[in-house]
């Protein structure tokens, strides 16, 4: 079971220094039905639930041409997120990972993503998806169709490689 602000054995805390690199700015905020950290899924679903994600003035006309996409990719703020783990035991087994090797939410910028099925979109900046998996009020940082969907601009380049080639 997972506890808020919980360290598990082995698992190391830093103190993170002063926020002041970016300043971000909220276009809006995801609407589900969970309430708290500890029944909101782990992953979303495309079966999932329906979700509203609210879009704020002015950046509803941002919203143009998004309809042809089915998926998009949202990304979130995860505002109730730790910030200070650099070593997590996630299944609390005693075996430790680095937090950029995990889909933890606890990380230095506690930014989350997520695949969502597109339903539909009303006209007051609301859309309705499934397939989100964070807390009830989260705030929305962007927007964009599912990468997965784009062919690369460029083809592939003498030089180019894949990591572990």
């Amino acid at each position: 079971m997972v506890r808020l602000n919980e360290i598990r054995a082995g698992e190391v805390a830093v103190d993170p220094p002063a926020a002041r690199d970016a300043g971000l700015v909220f276009i809006g905020r995801i609407r589900t039905p969970w309430t708290s950290r500890l029944e909101t899924p782990r992953l979303g679903r495309p079966d999932g639930p329906l979700c509203h994600v609210e879009i704020f003035e002015p950046w509803r006309r941002a919203l143009a041409g998004i309809e042809a996409y089915a998926r998009i990719e949202v990304l979130y703020w995860m505002h109730l997120s730790r910030r200070d783990l650099v070593l997590q035991s996630p299944a609390n087994d005693g075996e430790l990972h680095g937090t950029f090797s995990l889909r933890a939410p606890v990380r230095p910028n506690p930014i989350g993503t997520a695949i969502a099925r597109l339903i539909s979109i009303d006209g007051d900046g609301v859309l309705l998806v499934r397939g989100l998996d964070c807390v009830d009020g989260t705030p929305l940082l962007d927007l964009k169709p599912d990468r997965a969907l784009f062919t690369p601009i460029a083809p592939e380049q003498p030089g180019d490689r894949q990591v572990g080639e």
